[in-house]
């Protein structure tokens, strides 16, 4: 077998995103200067990002990136940069251990479970993947720095839109090939070119997504400066501001956005939809075309779903009667806002697959659960930062299914099937019916090998909710599954095969299955 595909300009390329992720680093390193805490984490963690980003960015000084090395450099920066952050997860977790060999210096009791490499790169790549599924057994400011929980919350900031995207849009060794590595990582069937050249392209989608993310923050800010949000600090709005519009659902807080007040949560609703909305979108609303954003077919079946569903949702909160008390928290049921807030809330985090939580629904009633189970399989709108399968396939699907019924009856018909007012090419359909059936798949042969490997001795012994719902959380990148990994839960009782299978069903989620599945072919290496 020959191996055509060049892959010292792929692996050079991964170094030189390696090599500049340590910019970020420095955010969270500003953060532990402010609070005193957990800066010779991130000095350690910049020192080897730069060794290892310019040592591998040596093996080719002058990389020729065409398409098919653009699959593999991809594919590899998302693990590359995963593996990289998990680094400040396992040099703090080790620090804890360290601290407490000293008695007079204990500032912990127990080891920290991000301290074991499986459970760094599980939280790594939950971040990174803005999947929000969580091993921490203890999030709280006692047991992590601010320093760290603010760098796991970066993590989902920058892969919301995308690090590959980022790059192409700052790294001018990238602008070469930038289609063909933007149209691998974007999630969605494609992306729209916006301006001539894709650099550009991607430093609008960018200052789109960075514009969106200031607003939420400074909103946030001003309900706690208003005396409506007491615990929603500075520093919590800009945690919560870099995970909502990366659709990601981390938080420094246990009980996610049920800790804040009502409020808050009522604020957070419109931005997840935004941010499951295709950032083209606001780009032509900022340059003076606010009605492409109602004429859009996508957008307007995203609202639609989203209404439909939230109402419904609603219903079933409100009048179910074993939600009157929920322990630790508000009165549900018989009450119409909280019903209205909670369903919506929850339905909306779920369908943009964002992951947070505004009360644990563990407590609902199981027509509620299975609902919020076929919304994680919905997604956001292409171009968004939302998972899942994206809810513009499901329309070109619908679409397809009603063609089929009128040619069933008019079988000398020809009718091309329309979205927007544009005929869509029937390989573009083909292939979305292709992503659609592989995605589904994937999800039951993955829920399938979940369930088998927990039923071995010492396994976590999953039900069969739990088990669908923690592949889908985690290939469709959402976060919270129900139960044992329910939202007030971790994933920290899996075992490590199951963390690592979970992992790649993350990576493999993000990327959209088909960029890494190519990889895997025997024809993609042969020449």
């Amino acid at each position: 077998m020959n191996l055509r595909v060049e892959w010292r300009a792929s692996v050079s390329l991964v170094g030189t995103v390696v090599k500049w992720l340590s910019v970020p680093l420095l955010f969270p390193l500003l953060v532990g200067l402010y609070y005193g805490e957990g800066i010779v984490t991130f000095v350690v963690t910049i020192g080897i990002a730069l060794a290892v980003g310019w040592s591998l960015e040596r093996i080719d000084p002058d990389p020729d990136l065409g398409a098919r090395e653009g699959f593999l450099m991809v594919a590899l920066t998302w693990l590359a940069v995963s593996v990289v952050g998990a680094l400040p997860y396992v040099i703090a977790g080790n620090d804890i251990l360290l601290v407490e060999e000293l008695p007079f210096l204990v500032l912990q009791s127990g080891p920290s479970t991000l301290a074991h490499p499986v459970n760094a790169l599980f939280e790594s790549m939950s971040g990174f993947t803005t999947t929000g599924a969580t091993v921490m057994g203890d999030i709280s400011f006692d047991r992590h720095t601010h320093a760290l929980l603010m760098w796991r919350q970066l993590t989902q900031w920058l892969g919301g839109m995308g690090i590959v995207v980022l790059a192409v849009a700052i790294l001018p060794e990238l602008s070469v090939g930038g289609a063909q590595l933007m149209d691998a990582e974007a999630p969605g069937p494609g992306i729209q070119k916006l301006t001539p050249r894709i650099a550009e392209t991607a430093r609008a989608l960018w200052k789109a997504y960075l514009g969106i993310t200031a607003l939420e923050i400074l909103l946030l800010y001003g309900l706690h400066l208003a005396g409506l949000a007491p615990e929603m600090t500075f520093y919590n709005a800009v945690a919560h501001g870099f995970s909502t519009m990366a659709t990601g659902g981390f938080s420094p807080e246990a009980r996610s956005i049920e800790a804040f007040s009502a409020a808050v949560q009522w604020l957070i609703i419109p931005f997840m939809v935004a941010a499951g909305t295709n950032f083209a979108l606001f780009w032509h609303v900022l340059n003076g075309e606010p009605r492409r954003l109602v004429r859009d077919a996508e957008f307007r079946f995203y609202v639609g779903v989203l209404a439909v569903l939230s109402a419904v949702l609603t219903a079933l909160v409100y009048t179910h009667e074993g939600l009157v008390f929920v322990p630790g928290g508000p009165a549900i049921a018989g009450n119409l806002e909280s019903s209205v807030r909670h369903a919506t809330f929850q339905l909306v985090s779920i369908v943009t697959t964002t992951g947070y939580a505004s009360m644990d629904f563990n407590t609902w009633n199981s027509s509620a659960q299975y609902l919020l189970l076929a919304a994680m399989l919905i997604g956001g709108s292409a171009g968004s930062t939302g998972g899942a399968v994206k809810i513009v396939r499901w329309l070109v699907i619908l679409k397809s299914f009603r063609r089929e019924l009128f040619t069933t009856v008019h079988p000398e018909a020809i009718r091309p099937l329309r979205l927007g007012g544009r005929a869509l090419d029937e390989r573009a359909v083909r292939g979305i019916y292709a992503f659609t059936l592989l995605y589904i798949v994937i999800f039951l042969v993955g829920a399938l090998l979940l369930f088998l490997d927990a039923e071995r001795p010492g396994g976590p012994n999953l039900n069969t909710l739990e088990a669908l719902s923690a592949v889908a959380a985690t290939l469709g990148n959402v976060g919270p599954g129900f139960e044992l990994v329910g939202p007030m839960n971790s994933y920290i009782r899996f075992s490590d095969t199951s963390k690592l299978f979970m992992v790649v069903l993350m990576w493999i989620g993000r990327l959209e299955i088909l960029p890494v599945l190519v990889l895997l072919s025997p024809a993609y290496w042969r020449s």
